[in-house]
């Protein structure tokens, strides 16, 4: 691991489960510590780690040697590839073992309200533990979403018409699901093949095929008995988020469901897992992990959100069935696609650096008019004074349209009160992209984020007054 990668490590949110429980009244300063390095992680690495109570760790240590016994004692066959998530439309009810030879792993569900069954008839014997390991993370991780809730200003249990029953009703099969996972056992087909490729280069790191992986679900928790497991952070780089923990810990990263219903504002995380370098190990890599999973019945609309006062943005505006969402594909390049047209912000960001840059170098450059000076003005205050406030407070600024902002902004409970109020977004200014605020409105942001701003523009003004009546004016020569 290099310096950097190491810093990026240290960086993580590292929070204790402990710090992470609710309790009524007013939150505690140490709550709200925890809560702002959880949310902070997630927002710029897309990944959190979260520390377990002790007899917690010790139950997922002893979960992860089960597995792996399990997955080592059992024998691979090229007829049980690809039984466990072909069809889109049977994701709630995957259970049992199954192998994928193309991403060299092997996975065993478990999932509360369905027996497994072999091929014969026979049921399945599964790693041990499991029901206890499915207990733990699944309190786990919804203390996490009440976190992030919280963070939102949302409701508290806001998520729960989302979730399953705690605990499930008579007939109920869980759509959550704790998956064992054993990446590169030897003896899996085509093993042979990435073995010979790692050990020509020591240094070669291979990934499955899938390398640009979403996950629909709310939040994932994986636990690994061996470092694998990239993130692609805030700034598109790929980030090892396993390479550096304790026996405690455990991996937390936000999936797709909890991007659509919080309409965009929690970032989904695209992963990938290292698969070569294990030559060496009988076992493979093994995985404890769990992914809570919206009910199928329930609907992905982002209400919540407009209630808490966040601007939503039109794509997130229509709720979705849960089941059809599942089954709707969705890429990495969909989601954050690779735009290279420059977009209007852009071009008006690069506009105004070229004129700063002309003026630096004292070159003549014509004037530009008040109205397009203050679009510049504006777009330069919002990159550099706004933007920052938002990064440090993690929040994701999602605009006003101009007519509803403006026909809500005098009432007493606008959607966008919250958010602005974070931020210092100036009173009776509409919460819109300040370039699309009129000109009157333009100011007023201006002074806000930037105090003495008219009078410093007045003072340029004067100044280029005097510079252009010196410039000609004729020299007059002594004689």
């Amino acid at each position: 691991m290099d310096d950097a990668e190491a810093n990026i490590l240290a960086s993580l949110g590292r929070v204790r489960l402990c710090d992470l429980a609710a309790a009524d009244g007013l939150p505690s300063d140490g709550y709200k510590m925890c809560v702002s390095a959880l949310t902070q992680s997630l927002a710029q690495y897309s990944a959190a780690v979260v520390e377990l109570p002790p007899a917690d760790g010790a139950l997922l240590r002893s979960g992860l040697d089960s597995a792996r016994l399990f997955f080592h004692q059992r024998g691979y066959g090229s007829g049980e590839a690809g039984g466990g998530s072909g069809d889109a439309r049977e994701w709630c009810k995957t259970s049992g073992y199954y192998a994928d030879p193309q991403m060299w792993l092997e996975i065993y569900d478990f999932r509360p309200g369905i027996t497994p069954v072999e091929p014969n008839g026979v049921a399945e014997l599964p790693p041990s533990g499991l029901p206890d390991m499915f207990s733990v993370l699944g309190k786990v991780s919804r203390e996490v979403l009440d976190a992030i809730s919280f963070s939102l200003n949302l409701r508290s249990s806001t998520f729960t018409e989302l979730l399953d029953n705690i605990p499930l009703r008579s007939q109920e099969v869980s759509s959550s699901v704790l998956s064992a996972c054993c990446h590169s056992r030897p003896s899996m087909e085509g093993t042979q093949q990435h073995s010979v490729a790692s050990q020509d280069d020591e240094q070669l790191l291979m990934f499955s095929d899938q390398e640009n992986q979403i996950d629909k679900t709310l939040l994932t928790l994986v636990k690994s008995d061996r470092s694998g497991l990239y993130i692609k952070d805030l700034h598109g780089r790929w980030i090892l988020v396993d390479g550096d923990l304790g026996p405690l810990d455990i991996v937390v990263y936000p999936g797709l469901a909890l991007y659509r219903e919080t309409a965009g504002y929690v970032n989904p995380a695209v992963h990938k897992t290292e698969v070569g370098n294990l030559q060496e190990c009988m076992f493979g890599r093994c995985s404890l992990v769990f992914k809570l999973m919206p009910r199928s019945v329930a609907r992905l609309s982002g209400e919540e959100m407009r209630a808490a006062g966040h601007g939503v943005d039109a794509q997130f505006q229509v709720p979705i069935l849960v089941n059809d969402f599942m089954q709707t594909e969705h890429s990495a390049n969909q989601l954050f696609p690779k735009n290279n047209e420059p977009s209007p912000h852009v071009e008006q960001e690069a506009s105004y650096n070229f004129v700063m840059k002309r003026k630096k170098e004292g070159r003549k450059t014509k004037a530009l008019p008040p109205s397009k000076r203050l679009r510049l003005e504006a777009q330069r205050v919002l990159k550099e004074r706004v933007q920052d406030i938002a990064d440090k407070k993690g929040i994701k600024l999602r605009f006003c349209s101009l007519r509803d902002c403006e026909s809500h902004i005098k009432s007493l409970d606008h959607p966008c009160e919250n958010i602005r109020t974070e931020i210092g977004w100036p009173p009776g200014v509409p919460f819109v992209h300040p370039h699309d605020l009129p000109n009157k409105a333009k100011l007023r942001f201006l002074e806000a984020y930037e105090p003495g701003w008219t009078a410093s523009q007045q003072d340029l003004e004067e100044y280029r007054g005097s510079f252009h009546h010196l410039e000609h004016t004729p020299t007059r020569l002594a004689h």
